[in-house]
């Protein structure tokens, strides 16, 4: 549910890469998914039901969140999501300080288990990943609002 908060619903813009997009699902993604194409009423039309099976199989599992601690899970997740899984990968190895190959195997669980301050940590790279972007002049202030409204909910699942 948050990570639909954060997504909100439709968009067209030419300035964001991921081109027609609805509750963070972009056309590619679904036409991928479906194994059809899609036209605008269709990604407009999708619902929260409708993209629940996608983010289980294309983010939540892929980024392996049910062998992540609470908080940092959702983070990732939030981050694949928006990111792409091998980044959300990849920021999260930074924050542990293991390889950043983008796919998170035992090394990388294994340091989660000794990392401390991980959701700041990872809430902070990310907000740095967000700010070398070419189009950060348009969408940063709703990308930097999002790291803080994850960073803040992700701590909250923590206590």
């Amino acid at each position: 549910k948050l990570v639909l908060e954060s997504e909100g619903g439709f968009v067209d813009d030419v300035r964001d890469f991921g081109g027609i997009t609805n509750l963070g699902v972009t056309k590619r993604v679904w036409e991928e998914w479906t194994g059809h194409d899609a036209d605008e009423a269709t990604i407009r039309g999708l619902s929260p039901d409708d993209v629940a099976p996608l983010y289980r199989q294309k983010y939540w599992d892929r980024i392996k969140a049910d062998d992540l601690p609470i908080g940092i899970d959702y983070c990732c997740f939030d981050f694949a999501v928006n990111g792409g899984v091998g980044r959300s990968a990849k920021i999260l190895q930074n924050a542990v300080q293991v390889k950043p190959d983008g796919s998170i195997g035992y090394d990388t669980i294994a340091a989660i288990k000794t990392a401390d301050d991980l959701v700041n940590k990872f809430c902070d790279l990310r907000k740095q990943y967000y700010e070398s972007l070419p189009n950060f002049e348009y969408f940063g202030k709703g990308w930097l609002n999002r790291v803080e409204f994850t960073r803040q909910n992700a701590l909250k699942m923590q206590r």
